[in-house]
């Protein structure tokens, strides 16, 4: 069976571990530890632990498919809506909360609660410690510098450099270890900057990629070329993004890069960059439905399984 490392952050990560676990349950998530926002943020500030939201998703993705999982995913999940403190704090972020600021070491916790789960595979951090994200845009007006997850995933502009903060931050070793074992590397989808880039400056983990054998799949995001409200790197293409994934990243080889069909304007000018990265445009049907700026996990599954496949064959 595959031994598949997927890497990101949110939403789009959490899309990606959904259609995996269709396809092996020897799965470990790395996940972006640097959300300032929202309930993770307010956490991450009182108690000094890891923003637990972006790993809660993940361990939710990962639920056992049975009653017993299902409910605990729906449980991690829930959000509570009140006028007071708990506003806006997800049950999960709680739970992982209480056992870090019990000075319990972060792996210890996560691998607790994905056993109280029943997840399929694992979720490991990124890094060993939290991190904060900070990037330069050039903008209309001039440059800006803009810090934390949360803003620079809203910024708009054109970008010039990224960096997490701290520099050079340690990985944990169980990460290093799955990477190095793994048959399957995916990256992505995901807020480009603040999810799916930052994987790239752990010094540990990007010298852990470069090394690694397996095969390596980048998800390209839906709609890169739209101007939509709050879309991060509006009027960005799918070509900036790689090559901007190129310029952080110039050893660690991309096998299949995976994108649906509509947000392919100029598919040569595409494939010519994917060729530079090592690898193939994969251009398939993988959005939710006409629009929707989320991956249809079914058809995302199926075509993540189909290039395992056919490379396995090949």
């Amino acid at each position: 069976m595959n031994k598949v490392v997927a890497l990101g952050g949110g939403h789009g990560l959490a899309a990606t571990l959904s259609a995996l676990r269709a396809i092996t349950s020897e799965i470990t998530a790395i996940v972006t530890v640097a959300d300032n926002g929202g309930s993770s943020g307010r956490l991450r500030q009182e108690f000094g632990i890891f923003p637990p939201g972006d790993l809660r998703m993940a361990l939710a993705a990962l639920c056992g498919d049975d009653e017993w999982g299902r409910t605990w995913a729906e449980i991690m999940q829930h959000r509570f809506v009140s006028t007071g403190a708990l506003d806006g704090h997800a049950m999960g972020n709680l739970l992982l909360a209480s056992l870090w600021s019990e000075d319990e070491d972060p792996v210890t916790g996560l691998d607790r609660v994905g056993s109280l789960l029943k997840v399929v595979g694992r979720v490991l951090p990124m890094a060993a410690v939290p991190l904060d994200i900070e990037a330069t845009f050039i903008t209309s007006t001039g440059r800006i510098v803009v810090k934390g997850q949360t803003e620079v995933a809203t910024a708009k502009g054109r970008i010039e450099s990224l960096r997490i903060i701290p520099e050079a931050p340690a990985a944990r070793m169980e990460a290093l270890t799955a990477i190095r074992v793994a048959d399957w590397i995916t990256m992505g989808p995901g807020s480009w900057f603040s999810s799916v880039m930052p994987h790239l400056l752990v010094p540990m983990q990007l010298d852990a990629l470069s090394r690694s054998k397996a095969k390596k799949i980048l998800i390209l995001n839906l709609d890169a070329h739209t101007n939509t409200v709050g879309e991060e790197f509006a009027g960005s293409t799918p070509e900036e993004h790689l090559e901007l994934f190129a310029s952080y990243a110039p050893e660690v080889s991309i096998d299949y890069f995976l994108v649906d069909k509509s947000v392919v304007r100029n598919h040569s000018a595409l494939a010519q960059i994917a060729g530079t990265l090592g690898g193939q445009v994969v251009a398939v049907d993988i959005r939710k439905a006409p629009g929707s700026i989320h991956h249809d996990v079914t058809q995302l599954s199926l075509h993540l399984s189909h290039i395992m496949r056919q490379s396995l064959v090949g």
